[in-house]
């Protein structure tokens, strides 16, 4: 067993379940909400496949094709899968496809205060001495199922009998049932899960009626802090192990992995190398399909910003995504507004993007980057995943890297504007690695912590996830910015027409499969003419950006050379007027000229306000010219977050009111300014701080308010 007493604020995440021995195919939530207690309860069914029969497939294969999770199989469905949602005071379930409901408050919860039904004794009678073995069976070990689970209570675990379906017999030899075994029921969902991708309208049929077939018997199952295990007394190997199992379960209320909120509203609420699946890349009419069908959902007071800022944007990015990188991997996109209290700016997944209200603030920029970045994670994420989950990069530092090339694509910027921009952007996060480096541990900078046991796993295919309960890595940008850096000097090494030419050949390779660093590497060295590959190898790339803290070598000779941009020069000579300014007397001298500002861009205004924080002192009138000049308060988020550090530094109380809206209104970004209200040592700071956290701390996401407690108290 996992050593259950792991220290959330430093060590690894296990993952536990055996996935080389058996793997989830595909599966069917059957839930219930219950709002006023905030637990989710209900039933998933599991359709499995062993580990046997999938290497006998990837055998068969040309080319062996990297196994995927349970998530992974199901996601790559164009079609959602069936859902169907049961009312909390109704024992009947209410199917559909293609929407699903949210229930009404149940009744409340009478079960036991800390939900924790994984005793056998309590969920269905079996006596915990049954899990060592059966004694029926000589001795010999059963197989044992283990899955990935945390802070959920399990009711019951059992076998599905999904020969009770009718028609179900198509996919067995025999004509009729007569005699039902172990053998033949799961010899059906073997023929079920492996169906050709052009009979999917069939298998998801088959799926959701198997998915309301009746019980066959009890299996016997434990819980501990990272997993469930199951049992099946007689069951040796994945082979005559259950392939269709049925796990009640619930979720706890104070469960890490489930949020509850309210909204602003007040109510809650070629030929592929992957395996079969309907893909898009095989589809004639999708891979012109610039602009997939899209919706968007949020709060009614928040209808006018989505209608002015997000929805005009839509369309535009895209089109850019499909430009720069081909067919898009899935056929439809939701944007959902999230409350305030998600912990960051965005977040994708396949079909749907969650989105901050932050985004919607000031000018379209902030909106149109982070929506980008989000789209590029349809690529780079989700279609092409980390085998190894510590190598955050492949989808973070992509996705950063992407999100400025289809921004400029999106905006039609001319190849000049596009570089100057892309500069500036440079520019800022150049500044922003410097920071984040020097206020964080070394071994959370490196990118491939497990070095060259990345990719390992267990006989059973169990791992870890580096540093994954960490509280400190999840406000860190690391992977995002040395990542975003490694990918730029990459394009910039071989110029950005056999970079991007080549990243829409990789996609179409890999998309569907899960990937290493070196499966990336390997190929982008393949395609560099050896001209242009100077000192590149995957060792020295390994060695200089992935495997070693600090800034890569690389990086700090070019940001040495590098002259900057024309907009980050224009900048500068703003900062020098009001520098001017601040050292000036209150009254200015009969004849002196006062001083004209430039018009700034956003992401201008963010260089020009971090120039100003490096400024040990700004008079008050200073900071209230700058207010006034560039309309600090209505722009957008990352720039307003740089005027709060600003209005904290210098104790600007006539501002303390825009420290107070953000704190509560862009909860994703504030919890720095936290830190920066409590070091000054001010009374009316601290008291502010004290304020907003009071107001925001239930609400707030729990990571978030744990680490705002301990800068408080």
């Amino acid at each position: 067993m996992m050593d259950i007493k792991l220290d959330p604020s430093r060590d690894d995440l296990p993952l536990m379940a055996n996935t080389n021995h058996i793997l989830v195919k595909h599966y069917v939530l059957d839930l219930d909400v219950d709002f006023e207690c905030q637990v989710i309860e209900g039933t998933i069914v599991l359709f499995f496949e062993d580990g046997n029969r999938l290497k006998q497939w990837s055998r068969s294969c040309k080319e062996t094709c990297q196994m995927e999770s349970s998530e992974a199989c199901t996601i790559r469905t164009p079609e959602p899968c069936h859902i169907p949602v049961t009312n909390a005071r109704s024992s009947s379930s209410k199917m559909g496809y293609n929407n699903f409901a949210i229930c009404g408050k149940g009744d409340k919860d009478i079960s036991d205060k800390d939900g924790n039904h994984d005793n056998q004794e309590q969920a269905s009678g079996i006596s915990i001495s049954k899990y060592s073995c059966d004694t029926e069976n000589h001795g010999r070990e059963e197989f044992l199922l283990v899955l990935d689970c945390c802070d959920l209570s399990v009711l019951k675990v059992e076998e599905v009998d999904v020969a009770a379906v009718p028609g179900i017999e198509k996919f067995t030899r025999s004509p009729k049932l007569t005699v039902i075994s172990e053998e033949l029921r799961n010899e059906m969902v073997h023929e079920l899960v492996t169906l050709p991708a052009d009979h999917w309208r069939e298998q998801l049929d088959y799926f959701a009626r198997c998915s309301q077939a009746p019980s066959c018997g009890e299996l016997i199952f434990d819980t501990d802090t990272w997993s469930l295990r199951i049992r099946k007394t007689g069951a040796q190997t994945a082979t005559d192990f259950p392939h269709a199992i049925r796990i009640w379960y619930k979720t706890k209320p104070e469960g890490r992995s489930v949020t509850w909120t309210s909204d602003q509203c007040g109510r809650y609420i070629d030929v592929c190398s992957h395996m079969e699946y309907p893909c898009r890349f095989q589809c004639a009419s999708a891979i012109t399909q610039e602009i997939i069908p899209h919706r968007v959902f949020a709060p009614v007071c928040l209808k006018d910003a989505c209608q002015e800022t997000l929805l005009p944007l839509i369309p535009l990015c895209l089109s850019a995504a499909h430009s720069v990188l081909g067919t898009h991997p899935f056929s439809r996109l939701d944007i959902l507004i999230v409350p305030a209290n998600f912990p960051s700016l965005g977040m994708a997944s396949p079909h749907i993007i969650f989105l901050s209200q932050s985004t919607l603030t000031g000018m379209s920029h902030l909106c149109g980057t982070r929506l980008c970045h989000e789209i590029a994670h349809a690529w780079f994420g989700l279609a092409i995943g980390a085998r190894d989950w510590t190598e955050e990069w492949l989808s973070e530092g992509f996705a950063t890297h992407l999100e400025d090339v289809i921004w400029a694509e999106a905006q039609q910027l001319s190849h000049h504007e596009a570089h100057e921009h892309q500069e500036l952007r440079a520019c800022l996060r150049w500044h922003r690695l410097q920071d984040e480096l020097q206020n964080s541990s070394e071994e959370m900078q490196v990118l491939r912590p497990r070095k060259e046991k990345t990719g390992h796993v267990s006989d059973s295919g169990a791992s870890v996830v580096k540093h994954g309960l960490n509280p400190e890595k999840t406000f860190m940008q690391v992977h995002y910015l040395k990542g975003y850096f490694l990918l730029r000097f990459l394009a910039r090494t071989l110029g950005d027409e056999t970079y991007f030419s080549f990243l829409r050949k990789f996609v179409h390779m890999f998309h569907g499969q899960l990937i290493l660093s070196q499966t990336f590497l390997e190929m982008l060295l393949e395609n560099v003419p050896e001209e242009k590959r100077q000192e590149l190898s995957i060792e020295n790339i390994f060695q200089d950006w992935l495997e070693s803290p600090g800034i890569p070598k690389p990086l700090q000779t070019e940001r040495q050379a590098g002259a900057e941009c024309g907009l980050a020069r224009q900048v500068g000579a703003e900062v020098t007027k009001w520098i001017r300014v601040n050292r000036r007397p209150q009254k200015r001298k009969r004849g002196e000229p006062e001083e004209v500002f430039e018009k700034l861009l956003p992401d201008q205004l963010i260089l020009l306000l971090e120039h100003l924080l490096q400024q040990k002192t700004l008079n008050l009138r200073t900071l209230q010219s700058l207010q006034r000049t560039y309309n600090l308060h209505k722009q957008d988020a990352e720039v307003r977050h740089r005027w709060c550090e600003l209005v904290i530094k210098h104790k600007y109380s006539k501002a303390y009111k825009h420290v107070e809206r953000f704190l509560q209104e862009d909860q994703a970004m504030g919890v720095y300014l936290y830190g920066e209200l409590m070091v000054n040592e001010n009374a009316r700071q601290q008291q502010l701080a004290h304020k907003c956290f009071a107001l925001t701390k239930e609400q707030m996401d729990r990571s978030s308010a744990e680490v705002v407690a301990e800068m408080l108290f």
